[in-house]
């Protein structure tokens, strides 16, 4: 400090000095820098808050419930902002003066359809019995009687094909029809079973239900050449020759009762005379007459025989 008051004192004299004058600029110097590096120091340092005796002491519950009712408050403006700006199709349509809205606007443009002027027309030809709601029982049921019956149909047109050929037996009108030659082999028609060439084929013969123990007569006059009480799968049977127009005709009656035969191999019999009774014995379920027809030894209808000669 002495050399720079001396440095002043001597340029304001005129009589400057030059050692002191340079010693004193450059310990100036040196203060200046050492006062920028003092200063940028205190500038880059952190600063540290002074910590106030009212910051040390712990929050009060008021100012926590102050601050958790801030942060419900945000939670519950911020949703309703955004339904408000997300959501602008679910407001209601406003209207604009006098005229119709927008919204009325596409309401009445909307398409409509009225159909209740229109007549519907009944469906054709459609028949209550032709459908139905089944289950798979039923179903199953349906097509097992369907082949049933197409199975019976089958039979029924080779029965037919088989009488109108005789099966090589000759002509059914073996007799003059209704003249009595030919009877109804017992005393009331009863119900027909097994038809003639059913069971694909194998039934020779036509099965007539009725009682057991109902009386069974010829057909017609003729010998007898069987009478069994087993005669295979007929049980207990008779068989009957006899001589119409020139052929040679057999009639067989199966399945009568055990003990029930009235007649013996070589007698002769009359159309109508009984033969034995009714019954189920050999191959059989029910009671019922096993009648069978052959005409010079080829199978023929009985039915259609026993017709055509005016007995049935």
């Amino acid at each position: 400090m002495t050399d720079s008051f001396e440095t002043r004192r001597d340029a304001s004299d005129g009589t400057p000095n030059a050692p002191a004058t340079r010693r004193a600029r450059r310990e100036m110097e040196s203060r200046r820098i050492k006062d920028r590096g003092t200063a940028h120091s205190a500038s880059t340092a952190p600063r540290k808050t002074p910590t106030t005796a009212s910051q040390k002491q712990p929050r009060s519950g008021k100012s926590i419930a102050r601050s958790w009712a801030s942060t419900a408050i945000v939670g519950l403006v911020v949703p309703g902002l955004f339904a408000t700006m997300a959501l602008p199709s679910y407001a209601t349509p406003e209207v604009a003066g006098d005229g119709p809205s927008s919204y009325d606007i596409a309401t009445a443009s909307a398409q409509t359809l009225d159909a209740s002027g229109v007549a519907v027309e009944p469906a054709l030809n459609l028949v209550r019995d032709s459908y139905g709601a089944t289950t798979t029982e039923e179903l199953e049921a349906a097509r097992e009687a369907a082949a049933a019956e197409a199975a019976a149909k089958r039979a029924a047109e080779q029965a037919k094909k088989s009488s109108s050929s005789n099966a090589g037996g000759g002509n059914v009108y073996s007799a003059i029809a209704g003249d009595g030659t030919v009877r109804w082999p017992l005393p009331s028609r009863g119900t027909i079973g097994d038809g003639f060439m059913s069971r694909g084929g194998s039934h020779e013969g036509v099965d007539i239900l009725i009682a057991g123990g109902t009386p069974i007569g010829a057909v017609a006059d003729g010998v007898v050449v069987t009478s069994q009480e087993s005669y295979g799968g007929y049980g207990v049977a008779v068989v009957v020759e006899h001589q119409i127009n020139g052929q040679t005709v057999t009639s067989t009656y199966g399945h009568m009762t055990y003990g029930s035969r009235q007649v013996s191999v070589g007698q002769h019999v009359s159309a109508g005379q009984v033969l034995g009774l009714v019954g189920s014995t050999g191959r059989s379920t029910a009671n019922h007459l096993h009648l069978e027809i052959r005409i010079n030894g080829g199978l023929v209808n009985p039915l259609s025989w026993l017709s055509a000669n005016g007995a049935y």
